[in-house]
């Protein structure tokens, strides 16, 4: 079996439309574990190949940018001395051997940040439009694309998830004018895909994907994707600061925890049909709750 998932958003077994914050402690901000040196493989590997896809900035952006890099820095070489060393003009990660000349990323300071650590990060900036997403090093999507959203406010960048207008604009935008720079906060958001891919545009879905999946393989071909992400506002300038670390485990591995096998079953009963939709579970729907029943009868006949 894999090892067990860090977080799993869905422990009280309830569907909730909303944003679940909880405070963040900023020694926990960034999160690095035995997957440091694959995961920063694959970012060097995008943004060498598809740099465009996965950073990009708006003019303007730079001092934010800058603050963010000062910011992320500090943090590394004060809680991962392990895998951070600081030189006068570059910065190197002990881990995977890499190492950064700082001055290079003088006009794209995000880009370096997010060639650091796992996370992906987005930089929100306030307009007279509302906070708009004014640069990002966005390496781990679900199914979409960073050029499409730069520049827009969080309500055009959110405007797929059904419900986002009427239940949830006011809260995030309540939240985002209220933050205060000494109280990050964090959530959790998860999905369930057909691949264990960290780099998830829109055009690698496969057609049809879900004609294969049924009760006996779904924890093989399924995957859980979980979002722990981290919002907090930067001191200089009032802009705030979104990361993403993406988790992806095998279905499977809720084999081994009846109980949130359960919960998540009666999550996904509880879910509106366009939400489900949106979350691409529609089709699979039926496989997957007799896949997650399978569970959970089969550890009740094994207490028996």
């Amino acid at each position: 079996m894999s090892s067990p998932p860090r977080y799993l958003p869905f422990t009280d077994g309830q569907w909730h439309m909303s944003m679940s914050l909880k405070a963040l402690d900023p020694k926990e901000w960034i999160e690095i574990d035995a997957h440091l040196s694959e995961q920063l493989a694959i970012k060097d590997q995008l943004l060498k190949t598809r740099h465009s896809e996965v950073f990009a900035s708006l003019p303007g952006s730079e001092p934010s940018q800058q603050e963010v890099l000062d910011l992320l820095l500090n943090h590394l070489l004060e809680e991962f001395p392990q895998h951070y060393r600081r030189h006068t003009q570059s910065i190197e990660n002990i881990t995977t051997g890499q190492v950064w000349h700082i001055p290079d990323f003088e006009s794209t300071p995000l880009d370096l940040a997010g060639r650091l650590v796992q996370e992906d990060l987005l930089l929100m900036q306030s307009t007279p439009k509302g906070y708009c997403l004014a640069a990002a090093s966005l390496c781990f999507p679900l199914r979409w694309r960073l050029r499409e959203k730069l520049g827009r406010p969080l309500t055009q960048i959110h405007s797929p998830v059904p419900g986002y207008q009427e239940k949830l604009s006011h809260p995030v935008d309540n939240f985002f004018n209220r933050l205060k720079s000494n109280h990050p906060a964090w959530r959790l958001n998860w999905s369930i895909v057909d691949s264990p891919e960290l780099f998830f545009p829109p055009e690698m879905a496969q057609k049809d994907w879900y004609a294969v999946i049924n009760s006996q393989n779904a924890g093989e071909k399924l995957f859980l994707r979980i979002e722990r992400q981290t919002l907090r506002r930067l001191i200089i300038s009032s802009d705030i600061l979104f990361t993403v670390r993406t988790y992806v485990y095998p279905l499977r591995v809720l084999e081994d925890n009846p109980i949130m096998a359960l919960n998540l079953a009666e999550v996904i009963r509880q879910m509106p049909s366009d939400v489900q939709d949106y979350k691409n579970l529609l089709p699979i729907r039926e496989a997957l709750l007799r896949y997650l029943e399978d569970i959970v009868k089969s550890s009740a006949l094994n207490n028996s």
